[in-house]
């Protein structure tokens, strides 16, 4: 059974998830840990729950979503992926973090790639790649059909969306995305954001001012 830890880090409340199953190994996605405290409860937890990390997944390559990129490459010695066409949002970041007040941004080069239709396997479990842009060129999202869950990034939140007003970011194409890519997947489907709590499809379809008419 597949397993989900969610972590609250940075300045910009982004959260970081940790996937695993009964066989202990894992996926990290979007570390968003910065700070020593930050990086120390990841780390905690990996180790209480005997996890094996054996994968680093970024949904989209934001300052917000990849503060932890190096520090979980090295310590947990994985490889990085991300979707190609997000590669030059993640290397913007080395270039504006100082305007954002993170001096020590250390950057993390991508090792492989995820398009649409891959699909990432860890122990018994296997996410699903969907590719839904609008938020950054490149952003992707990971789904998990037997128990309806979608790790969403920054496309989908509780009553809102991403916004589009960042290099990259299109309003027409975030909206088509989350029509065609996550709506098909079914109301009951729980997404789990890149910020603030989870939500259902379903719910959203219903409530989200965005998505209505």
């Amino acid at each position: 059974m597949l397993q989900i830890k969610t972590f609250t880090f940075n300045a910009f409340s982004e959260n970081t998830y940790v996937l695993y199953d009964d066989t202990r190994q894992g996926v990290i996605i979007d570390p968003g840990c910065y700070d020593h405290r930050e990086q120390q409860e990841l780390t905690r937890f990996i180790a209480d729950e005997k996890l094996q990390i054996v994968q680093l997944l970024n949904t989209h390559g934001h300052i917000d979503h990849v503060l932890g990129n190096a520090f979980v490459k090295r310590t947990c010695n994985v490889k990085l992926y991300i979707h190609p066409q997000d590669e030059a949002t993640l290397r913007a970041v080395q270039v504006y973090a100082p305007s954002y007040g993170v001096a020590g941004y250390e950057a993390a080069e991508p090792d492989g790639y995820l398009n649409e239709g891959d699909q990432v396997t860890f122990g018994d479990t296997t996410l699903e790649v969907l590719f839904v842009p609008g938020h950054a060129p490149g952003h992707i999202a990971f789904y998990h059909p037997e128990q309806k869950i979608c790790i969403a990034g920054d496309v989908l939140f509780r009553g809102s969306i991403g916004r589009t007003d960042l290099p990259g970011g299109d309003f027409d194409t975030l909206i088509r995305s989350i029509r065609s890519k996550l709506f098909p997947l079914g109301d009951a489907v729980t997404v789990y954001p890149g910020h603030g709590p989870e939500t259902t499809i379903g719910q959203e379809k219903k409530y989200n001012p965005f998505l209505q008419g």
